[in-house]
């Protein structure tokens, strides 16, 4: 058992605008950016001053004064969140840990879109993009989601939410370049298309240079990507609302890989000019019955290739999503849900990379019940849940989770909480067997010997038990004050144990 003892994280508050219909970004302070709505802590509509969890919003307004370029870039103002870029087109994001290029403990959703891929059980980065004009917010949650997210939300959750068509009416025209980025551009047009129907569409692309290496050379990652959307927002009625959005993208990512060989000189440097295309489709469909109750259904369609020199992957997901949200008692909360997701992958091999079987179906099926209770009115909240989760790796799997909320006054705010989060073994870790590197024939063994990773079906979820308490205050109208300390206690955690030797002809190999 693997424990993880993080310490404290201050965040001091100030004023960063947020956008507010009835009044100027600008001039929006702290007390009002407590009180922004999200969405991602308790799938509901809450104040972020009344979320018993360790959340920060990044706005629209914020990635305009930092220019950020890309949903990685945006990512850093984050506090608490490790983001790194690795060459050009790769980027590492993680939270309490554990980062790396397939970082596996961190839940994305692009507008309730899951951007996990079996894979690694993590995130592409380089093909996730949105046109950053037309982002509302971020919203970073660090710690356990799982009781409402599922597998995956292990150490955090990144729900970027695009706006609503509505607000984005007319023509905007963004261009630009410079030394790394090379040329950069987007458009988008929105407008009414009926009475009670808005929609936009857009297209942007970029070219972005490659980086040096020590000794002043290009590193060969360059790369360049083109993507455009739409989306459609209606109010079909009084009480009902459908969304419907979808993404195409295609990209070329140069990199330059090692690959071990069997035969001298065992390891040979070349470039690989990869290949990535994609596209996604989502549609959502809610209805209100009151302030205290709705209901909604979500499916989504989500289709990548990957091409590079080493493996190729193509991967469709089908994913449904239903939820409803009940007042009970007067004092009651509860909100279930049910989900099913059906992803099927078609995979090839190389020389150092080979995977059994090479086309596989995958389904998990969910469920998932909160209920939010007013212990003490406007004073005391006592928050509950579990989610059950059935997938093909290893079986039934419960996420429970509690939180409680004190607010001793108008402007403090004390919560608690702890959870259970599980990540499921990914397609590769099952599967897979991947030369990572030869070793040139020496003493003891005169013959090269090949070092594999090989995959173990019988593999179990890693899980985590997690302890957090937080303080939230509003000090003056331009400082805020919010602290979280938290205790991890992972159980099952990845590892790599060395096998044995056994020869064939040609070399030896371990395992």
């Amino acid at each position: 058992m693997n424990k993880y003892i993080a310490g404290f994280i201050l965040l001091t508050g100030y004023a960063c605008p947020l956008q507010a219909a009835s009044q100027d970004a600008s001039e929006l302070n702290v007390e009002d950016l407590l009180n922004v709505e999200i969405t991602s802590v308790s799938k509901k509509a809450q104040a972020l001053n009344d979320s018993a969890a360790a959340v920060f919003v990044i706005t629209n307004e914020d990635i305009k004064r930092t220019g950020a370029t890309s949903i990685p870039e945006a990512l850093r103002m984050a506090p608490g969140l490790d983001v790194a870029r690795i060459d050009s087109n790769k980027w590492a994001v993680s939270a309490r840990g554990f980062n790396a290029r397939f970082a596996n403990k961190l839940l994305v959703l692009i507008d309730g879109r899951n951007t996990y891929s079996r894979m690694f059980s993590g995130t592409y980065w380089e093909n996730q993009d949105v046109m950053m004009e037309d982002v509302e917010r971020i919203e970073v949650i660090r710690g356990p989601g799982a009781t409402l997210w599922g597998a995956n939300a292990v150490n955090g959750v990144i729900n970027i939410i695009t706006k609503h068509s509505a607000k984005t009416k007319g023509g905007l025209l963004a261009g630009g370049g410079g030394t790394e980025e090379r040329g950069f551009g987007a458009f988008r047009y929105g407008g009414d298309i009926s009475e009670d129907t808005t929609g936009r569409v857009y297209v942007k692309g970029f070219k972005r240079d490659q980086n040096t290496d020590l000794r002043g050379n290009g590193a060969g990652d360059n790369w360049d990507k083109v993507q455009g959307g739409f989306r459609i927002d209606s109010q079909v009625t009084l009480a009902d609302e459908l969304k419907f959005q979808g993404d195409l993208y295609h990209s070329h990512l140069n990199q330059v890989l090692s690959q071990p060989s069997i035969s001298p000189p065992y390891s040979t440097t070349s470039p690989d000019h990869a290949e990535a295309y994609g596209g996604n489709v989502l549609g959502r469909w809610q209805h209100t019955f009151s302030t205290q109750s709705d209901l909604s259904l979500q499916l989504f369609y989500d289709y990548y290739r990957r091409n590079e020199v080493w493996m190729a992957e193509g991967r469709d997901t089908f994913d449904l999503d239903f939820q409803h949200r009940l007042g009970l008692f007067d004092n009651h909360e509860l909100i279930w849900g049910l989900g099913y997701q059906l992803t099927a992958d078609r995979l090839e091999t190389s020389n150092i990379f080979s995977i059994s079987p090479t086309h596989r179906k995958n389904q998990l099926f969910s469920a998932f019940v909160q209920d939010e209770m007013e212990l003490i009115e406007q004073t005391l909240w006592l928050t509950v849940g579990n989610k059950f989760e059935h997938n093909d790796f290893t079986g039934f799997e419960g996420q429970p989770t509690a939180r409680l909320m004190w607010a001793p006054g108008l402007n403090h705010r004390l919560w608690a909480g702890v959870s259970r989060a599980v990540r499921t073994p990914s397609r590769s870790e099952a599967n897979m067997r991947l030369t990572t590197a030869v070793v040139s024939p020496s003493s003891p063994f005169f013959i090269p010997v090949e070092v594999a990773l090989q995959g173990n079906r019988s593999l179990r979820s890693e899980d985590v038990i997690a302890y957090e308490v937080g303080y939230r205050t509003t000090m003056i109208k331009s400082v805020s004050v919010d602290v979280t300390a938290f205790y991890n206690d992972y159980a099952n955690l990845r590892d790599a144990s060395q096998g044995t030797v056994y020869f064939d002809p040609t070399r030896g190999v371990l395992v």
